[in-house]
């Protein structure tokens, strides 16, 4: 969610584009859509190789700054690259071409092509053939939210657009100009457009309404539509004549007092916005060392820590109302950090009144250096004991009662959780021992997000289309409910121990989308019916020490209503390392991503 909001005006024609210019600060606007030629001169391309009149205005008239920072062309709108006459077809496609390598020469950042017409698949393969020589300046193709011959909404603007950057590759320089229509969409509709790469909503002043004061407001649906956008980055264009007294002053003012009373931000959303759809390897917890900053953050969390505690309080009451010993009970705590587990089970310790004694065990030699320090200041020199050691070699002087541990990764055992305890389960008393956790499941959903597509599509290779990543996923859509993969209990009693899973899904999806890839989800039980969950359905509130695991696909798929997206995943172990296999084979065949553990692993 940005700061400021910024607003400009559509221009239909312009005879003078300094005048236009001008008009900007008059109405508190900060760009101007100009037509990059009059709308009314059509071209007809004849074969003669020069003419002696310009097609449009000298790049004299505004400064060159102004060409880069305020202004985005707009291509002629009569402009018909699937006309079935062949002429208009030709002149049009000679339009494109000449009016982008102007924008280009201008060094213009962005121009809106015309609206497409249902059948577009001329009109994608010219603005595709655009990217190759002028890279540099992006396309926003104009769509409106409902078809204005379709009042009854029997067909959807997006289904046009999702083919146009099917048919273009899903180009990163190719986005949307979204206009707001009197008639609005369904909010999934909605919902689905937020999604998408949407870098302008257009708002005719049509589509207001006078209140009693003579002043222009929208209706609340519009006012929802347009505030779910703010939250995306976006910049917002008034089109058409001005239907209200004081210019288009009033409209900019009117979208300003909109941008200021939005909903704020939670506590966790603002502690999360700098992660929104920002890409993160995640951590490889045996080879790692966390720095303390990074303790820092995950230590603030309001609510992990308080049911750990809850988990270690129910637990220590359990046990005691069994064996009721005098002595304390021993609680080792493996992965201590900076010691935020310790503290929550002596914390559960004194609300219920039953003294343990704690082994605080980390193989991070800072971590260390921190709980020790911590055990002088805190005056825990008689109920804790610091070790410095790999948990899979520590060889404990006792027996531990409870087994406490973070282990846990986005996707519950991809930081190697299971391994890890499966190697520290030797530290608990086998008659009563208990792990908190005490299980954790693996969701997975199929999603659909444009900005996560290209950020790893930026990359240009396939390694990165096989690597998951941790991430807050902001600009997204759930396809359909999340389902459960598996499950891993502690301690494991199996024999042998065997870590790989295998799982197969079948989504059912009601409306036509575009998969780009799946979000993986944990929920984990502490102890009894405490738990921590990224799992929507059971979500913890307020927690944000874990964002949801992205598995993308290399080529996006089209998924249409009513179809199905099917999807199977593995988890595959060796002597080393541990990674993830995944492959989609519905509504079309993709390939087995990450064979062997070939792009990413997590190692052992």
């Amino acid at each position: 969610m940005t700061d400021s909001l910024r607003v400009g005006r559509y221009f239909s024609c312009v005879p003078n584009a300094q005048q236009a210019i001008e008009s900007l600060s008059r109405n508190e606007m900060y760009f101007a859509v100009l037509p990059l030629s009059h709308p009314r001169a059509r071209r007809e391309f004849d074969g003669k190789t020069s003419r002696d009149e310009p097609f449009t205005r000298s790049d004299l008239a505004l400064p060159s700054n102004v060409w880069t920072s305020n202004v985005i062309g707009a291509l002629s709108p009569w402009i018909n690259l699937d006309s079935r006459k062949h002429k208009v077809r030709v002149d049009s496609e000679k339009t494109v071409k000449q009016e982008i390598a102007w924008a280009q020469h201008i060094s213009c950042p962005a121009v809106i092509a015309p609206t497409p017409g249902r059948n577009c698949t001329n009109y994608a393969r010219c603005l595709y053939s655009q990217f190759a020589g002028y890279g540099n300046t992006s396309i926003y193709v104009h769509m409106p939210m409902v078809w204005s011959d379709d009042p009854e909404q029997l067909t959807d603007p997006w289904e046009t657009w999702n083919k146009i950057r099917m048919l273009s590759e899903h180009h990163p320089s190719l986005s949307v100009a979204l206009e707001i229509t009197s008639d609005l969409p369904s909010d999934e509709t909605v919902e689905q457009w937020a999604c998408e790469p949407v870098k302008i909503l257009i708002i005719p002043t049509s589509i207001f309404l006078t209140n009693s004061t003579g002043f222009p407001v929208l209706s609340k649906k519009h006012q929802a539509v347009i505030r779910t956008f703010f939250s995306y980055h976006v910049d917002v264009c008034v089109s058409g004549r001005p239907r209200h007294e004081g210019d288009l002053l009033v409209y900019t003012q009117y979208l300003q007092h909109l941008f200021a009373t939005r909903p704020s931000l939670s506590e966790s959303e603002r502690f999360e916005q700098p992660y929104w759809d920002f890409l993160q390897v995640p951590l490889q917890p045996l080879a790692d060392n966390l720095e303390s900053q990074t303790y820092e953050v995950f230590e603030k969390d309001p609510v992990k820590y308080v049911n750990y505690e809850e988990a270690v309080f129910l637990a220590l009451q359990d046990m005691h109302a069994v064996h009721a010993q005098k002595e304390p009970y021993v609680v080792m705590v493996v992965g201590a950090g900076r010691g935020p587990l310790v503290r929550a089970s002596l914390r559960a310790s004194e609300r219920c009144g039953i003294p343990i004694f704690v082994y605080a065990l980390d193989k991070n030699p800072n971590a260390v250096v921190t709980l020790r320090n911590m055990r002088i200041t805190e005056n825990w020199q008689d109920r804790v004991e610091v070790v410095h050691s790999d948990m899979r070699d520590f060889n404990p002087p006792v027996k531990a009662d409870i087994l406490v541990s973070e282990l846990l990764g986005s996707f519950g055992d991809n930081e190697l959780s299971p391994e890890c305890l499966d190697g520290a389960q030797r530290f608990l008393n086998p008659e009563r021992g208990v792990s908190i956790p005490v299980s954790y499941t693996s969701w997975i959903a199929p999603i659909s997000s444009s900005k996560l597509h290209q950020e790893v599509k930026a990359y240009n290779d396939v390694k990165h289309f096989e690597t998951t990543y941790v991430v807050k996923m902001h600009s997204h859509k759930v396809l359909s409910a999340a389902q459960a993969c598996w499950t891993f209990v502690h301690p494991n009693k199996d024999t042998p121990i065997d870590n790989t899973r295998q799982s197969s899904h079948t989504f059912p999806v009601d409306r036509s989308s575009c998969l780009h890839g799946f979000a993986g989800y944990f929920d984990a039980k502490l102890y009894a019916d405490v738990h921590i969950s990224i799992y929507p359905e059971t979500f913890s509130t307020g927690m944000f020490s874990w964002f949801p695991l992205f598995f993308p696909i290399r080529s996006p798929m089209y998924v249409p209503a009513g179809s199905k997206v099917e999807l199977h995943l593995s988890r595959c172990v060796a002597d080393k390392k541990v990674w993830y296999e995944w492959s989609v084979s519905e509504p079309s065949v993709g390939p087995i991503n990450n064979v062997n553990g070939r792009s990413f692993s997590i190692g052992l």
